[in-house]
C-alpha cells in the first residue's frame, strides 16, 4: 500500500509540470488561431486591394496602375523593414535571385491586372489558387525536390479543376481566361524562386527589392499611356498599395504564428470575398462550372496541405 505522504508529494511535484504543459498547449492553440485569422485577414486584404486595382483599371493604364501602387506599398514594407531589423534586412545576397524574381513578380503582376481588366474578379481569383500545384509540379526539375504520388494526384485534380473553370472547347471560352492560367503558372516560378532565394537573403528583403523591381517596371511602360490623376483618385492608388503591404504582412505574420499546413489552406477564404465583391460591385455572379472547377482546385489545394513530408 503506498505511503499517502509519498503520493502526495508525487503529486505536488507533477501538478506544476502538469499545468506547465496545459499552459504551453493552450499558448501554441492561441498562436495557432492568430495565425488563421491573420491568414484570413490577408486574404480578405488582397481581395480588396484587386478590386481597387480592377477599378483603377477602367480609367488608367496597367503600368499607371502599377507604379503608383507600388511604390506606395514600398514606403510601408520600407518602415515595416526599418523598424524590424534596420537596414541590414535589406542587405542583398544574392543578385541574381532578387532580380529574377522581382522579374517574375512584375511578369505575374501583368498578367494578372490584364486578367483582372477583362475578367470577373471571382474567375481570376479562382484560377490563380492554382498557383500552388504548379509550385509543387516544378519543385522536382527546378529545386530537386521528390513529389510524391499522392501530391501528383492533387496537380492533377488541381488542374482538372482549373480544366473545369476555363473549358476550352465550350462556347462561353475566351482567350483571355488564358491569362490568369499564365498567371498562376509565373507566381509559381516567383514562388519556387522566393524559396531558392530565402536560404540566402531576409524575407523583407525579398518583399522590399521585389515591390521596387515591379514599380520600376511600372514606371517603364509609362510611354504607352499616363494620364493625370485627381487628388481623390491618387487617393485609391494609395490605398490601394497600403492594403498590398498590409495583407503581405498579414500573410506572414499567419505563417509566423501558425504551422503551415493548418494556416494556408484559410487563404482560400479569398474567394469567398471575391465572389461578394464582384457581385456587389459589379454584378459578376459566377456560374456553377467555375464555383466547381474552384471547388476542386481548393480541396485539391488543402489536400495537398496536409500530405505528409516524406510521404509516398
Amino acid at each position: 500500500m503506498p505511503d499517502p505522504a509519498q503520493s502526495g508529494a508525487g503529486d505536488a511535484t507533477a501538478s506544476p509540470a502538469g499545468a506547465a504543459g496545459a499552459a504551453a498547449t493552450a499558448k501554441a492553440a492561441a498562436a495557432q488561431t492568430r495565425g488563421i485569422i491573420a491568414m484570413m485577414i490577408s486574404a480578405l486584404l488582397l481581395m480588396i486591394g484587386d478590386s481597387i486595382s480592377k477599378f483603377l483599371l477602367e480609367t488608367y493604364p496597367i503600368g499607371q496602375v502599377i507604379a503608383i501602387r507600388q511604390f506606395a506599398a514600398l514606403a510601408v514594407i520600407l518602415a515595416w523593414a526599418l523598424s524590424v531589423g534596420g537596414a541590414p534586412v535589406l542587405r542583398i545576397v544574392s543578385w541574381r535571385g532578387q532580380l529574377m524574381r522581382g522579374g517574375l513578380f512584375l511578369a505575374g503582376t501583368v498578367v494578372i491586372l490584364s486578367a483582372l481588366d477583362r475578367l470577373p474578379l471571382a474567375t481570376v481569383t479562382a484560377i490563380i489558387f492554382a498557383s500552388p500545384m504548379f509550385v509543387a509540379a516544378l519543385s522536382a526539375p527546378v529545386l530537386g525536390e521528390k513529389v510524391s504520388r499522392r501530391v501528383w494526384i492533387a496537380i492533377f485534380a488541381g488542374f482538372v479543376g482549373v480544366l473545369v473553370m476555363i473549358r476550352p472547347g465550350a462556347a462561353s471560352f475566351e482567350w483571355a481566361l488564358l491569362l490568369p492560367v499564365i498567371g498562376a503558372a509565373v507566381n509559381g516560378l516567383r514562388d519556387i524562386t522566393s524559396r531558392r532565394l530565402s536560404r540566402t537573403d531576409h524575407s523583407l528583403s525579398i518583399l522590399f527589392w521585389s515591390t521596387l523591381i515591379v514599380g520600376l517596371g511600372g514606371l517603364a511602360m509609362s510611354p504607352f499611356g499616363w494620364l493625370p490623376v485627381s487628388a481623390g483618385m491618387l487617393a485609391w492608388f494609395l490605398l490601394a498599395g497600403v492594403i498590398s503591404a498590409c495583407a503581405q504582412f498579414a500573410m506572414i505574420e499567419g505563417l509566423r504564428l501558425g504551422r503551415a499546413a493548418v494556416v494556408t489552406p484559410f487563404k482560400y477564404t479569398g474567394l469567398v470575398w471575391a465572389v461578394l465583391l464582384g457581385v456587389l460591385l459589379w454584378d459578376e455572379w459566377p456560374d456553377r462550372w467555375l464555383l466547381l472547377g474552384a471547388l476542386i482546385v481548393i480541396g485539391a489545394g488543402i489536400y495537398m496541405c496536409r500530405v505528409p513530408a516524406g510521404s509516398r
